[in-house]
């Protein structure tokens, strides 16, 4: 029977601790595996990935043509109808419930349902995407489907209303004259100059 006194690690998975520079009986002594000098044999001596002694490194000779669309790629968060059986019948299953729950995580552009498994209750499912086996399934079991379409630019700067544009209107309309740089009439100019020379 296993017990607390005679539990032991499976073995192979511990190994003797490797003794550098313990000399020559160790079997690591003297030069530690570093071999004879050069920059790897110093202490904290490192090359960076892709160095190539100075020269150009081949990253830099090598042409960028091209466009690339990895920079526009937007990650989805993968939900299973199988992940969902957990809540209960005529539940709202949104994004906030999900990351509660975590079987959301992190950063997502939106939220796919994929239908791995079967719903076995009816529930209200808001998605941005949804696959058309998971889409039967789900209404199949008598349950809805909200999709939404989130615009990432319209979230990041709220759109000016007409309520806005009719206060920037009343703004300018209030602004005092006196606030207003004049012109100085050249008429006015030249009878100073007139009579400062009488």
């Amino acid at each position: 029977m296993m017990r607390l006194h005679n539990l032991r690690p499976r073995p192979g998975s511990r190994h003797r601790v490797k003794r550098l520079g313990c000399g020559e009986s160790s079997g690591h002594g003297k030069t530690s595996g570093k071999g004879h000098k050069g920059q790897k044999a110093r202490s904290g001596g490192s090359i960076r990935l892709g160095f190539e002694g100075g020269q150009m490194p081949l990253i830099r000779r090598l042409p960028k043509r091209g466009f690339n669309n990895a920079a526009f790629h937007k990650e989805f968060a993968i939900v299973n109808l199988s992940d969902l059986n957990e809540f209960k019948a005529g539940t709202v299953v949104n994004e906030e419930l999900l990351r509660k729950s975590k079987l959301v995580r992190g950063h997502v552009a939106g939220i796919k349902i994929l239908g791995d498994g079967e719903l076995k209750h009816a529930l209200k499912i808001e998605a941005d995407k949804v696959s058309e086996s998971a889409k039967a399934k789900i209404e199949k079991a008598g349950g809805t489907i909200i999709s939404r379409l989130r615009d990432e630019s319209a979230a990041r700067k709220p759109a000016a209303g007409a309520d806005d544009v009719d206060q920037k209107a009343k703004e300018s309309a209030a602004e005092p004259e006196e606030a207003k740089p004049r012109k100085k009439s050249t008429t006015a100019s030249k009878t100073k100059k007139k009579i400062s020379g009488k």
